[in-house]
């Protein structure tokens, strides 16, 4: 769930819960106290609901069976007012009802509940009304009294006038009543707090701790461990940003690696050029003092020495070139001149020179090609014969001694493509060790000897250029038989398009 939709429930069940709650608790609490009120005051729940916001009238309710059974005693047996047990008996019923009592004989006060102030009672209290009752529902007296008294009016039989007046005091709150607002007020404060404690911790588990999680990797990656995961998160903006961030700390680690192993090759390249520079140049240098002494004192000596710093320097050219090529390789500034190449014609002129150069070097080169004639591709000349003699010279180095060596070039028609297979008796290639001689500076002979001595980037070379001329290279070899290249080549089609790539820094200077 998105964290906007989440803020937006979490506002309704802050507004909405609460008001539901506390509607719910309200009604238990009223019905309850309405059932308390009912019993101790014998008024009935209707009538509570009904005169609720009408205290005077409520109070009144509360007194009224009292009220009547007083008067009926007055009509029948008015005497009963004489005796002081009869009178605390009903003050004392009274009392539950939240009212007092007064009775006057002839004027004079008889009997008046303990909570009443008789100096009051006088303001208070009506007049006797001779035959009369004041109403049954009482009278209101406001100001600084704030209460409502019901009067009984009636003479005995000896003419004696008794007015009985019941007092109930409006500033008092009905303790019923009380505890419902209070349970009210309580229920609505917990209830608010439960709410926000739920929202809380759901936001705390939808925000917070994603968020602590997501500082726990940030600090993690600021000390450089990039195996930190961040666990699987919500489907929500914070989810959005852990995955964004464990997207870059896989792309970061990435890096780091890459830095480290480009680190460890270029330590490598330094390692390896500076070996196979050194060699050379100490032949070089060893040739060249023996001429300055005087070692080489015949002409056929000093042509054989020039011969041989020659032949060093050759190498040590091919060397600087080789690793000039990568260096463009290596940054995509190839001058390649793409155009279409007919491979017969190409590789009958490619594989003469081949083959004279391994007749000096006793190799045997058979080439067979098996394609028609008229089959072309669209590739760079130049950066295409550099891959065959790549991978010639390679097999050159690794032939098998004391074996004649041979060499076999193959070119077949397959369909759209062209497949070269290029093939030779040498030592060949371990199988644990064929899924890397394509990678930069590898090498499957580390000792560098004199013979098989190189940088460990000419099939780095042969699989790029191959690369950008949409093809594909791989190699099969047996241990102690041989290695086999096959190269695959798209081959020119009727109307195909070919543009021809010049070399960025050409541009630069146009």
């Amino acid at each position: 769930m998105k964290l906007r939709n989440k803020l937006k429930i979490s506002f309704c069940i802050m507004v909405i819960l609460p008001v539901i709650m506390c509607s719910i608790f309200a009604y238990a609490f009223f019905k309850y106290q309405a059932t308390t009120i009912h019993q101790l005051y014998e008024v009935d729940s209707g009538e509570l609901l009904d005169n609720f916001y009408s205290p005077v009238v409520l109070m009144g309710r509360m007194t009224e069976n009292i009220y009547n059974e007083m008067k009926e005693v007055a009509e029948t047996s008015p005497w009963q007012y004489n005796s002081v047990d009869f009178v605390k008996q009903l003050d004392e019923e009274l009392q539950c009802k939240l009212s007092s009592i007064v009775v006057r004989r002839n004027g004079l006060y008889t009997y008046v509940s303990d909570n009443l102030d008789i100096e009051k009672l006088d303001v208070v209290l009506p007049d006797y009304e001779a035959g009369e009752n004041i109403s049954d529902e009482g009278i209101y007296k406001g100001g600084d009294y704030q209460c409502l008294v019901k009067q009984i009016d009636f003479c005995d039989s000896y003419g004696n006038q008794y007015s009985v007046s019941i007092i109930t005091p409006l500033k008092q709150a009905i303790p019923q009543i009380k505890k419902f607002f209070i349970q009210v007020l309580i229920s609505g404060v917990f209830i608010l707090i439960l709410t926000s404690l739920l929202l809380n911790v759901w936001i705390y588990r939808s925000i917070i701790k994603p968020l602590d999680r997501l500082k726990l990797a940030t600090q993690n990656i600021k000390y450089g461990n990039f195996d930190f995961e961040m666990p699987k998160s919500s489907n929500d903006e914070i989810g959005d940003v852990c995955r964004d961030f464990e997207e870059m700390r896989v792309i970061l680690k990435k890096t780091a690696e890459d830095k480290l192993n480009s680190d460890k090759e270029e330590k490598e390249l330094i390692r390896n050029i500076s070996h196979d520079l050194k060699t050379p140049l100490t032949a070089i240098k060893g040739y060249v003092e023996g001429i300055l002494d005087g070692i080489a004192d015949t002409p056929e000596k000093q042509h054989k020495y020039l011969m041989t710093v020659a032949n060093k320097v050759n190498d040590m050219d091919k060397l600087i070139d080789e690793l000039t090529i990568y260096s463009k390789l290596d940054t995509n500034r190839v001058p390649y001149s793409f155009a279409k190449i007919n491979l017969k014609n190409y590789f009958d002129d490619c594989c003469e020179e081949i083959g004279m150069d391994l007749e000096t070097q006793d190799i045997d080169l058979e080439y067979r090609f098996h394609a028609t004639s008229d089959c072309t591709v669209v590739a760079d000349a130049e950066q295409l014969k550099r891959v065959v003699n790549n991978i010639v010279s390679n097999s050159i180095k690794y032939m098998q001694p004391g074996r004649k060596g041979k060499i076999s070039i193959d070119i077949y028609d397959e369909g759209d493509y062209v497949h070269i297979i290029i093939a030779d008796n040498g030592k060949g290639i371990g199988m644990d060790e064929i899924p890397h001689i394509f990678d930069r500076f590898y090498r499957t002979d580390s000792s560098r000897n004199s013979k098989q001595g190189g940088s460990g980037i000419g099939l780095a070379i042969v699989k790029k250029i191959i690369e950008d001329h949409k093809g594909k290279i791989w190699a099969e070899s047996v241990e102690g038989e041989g290695t086999t290249m096959h190269i695959n080549l798209l081959k020119d089609m009727d109307k195909r398009n070919y543009i021809c790539i010049e070399d960025n820094r050409k541009k630069e200077k146009k």
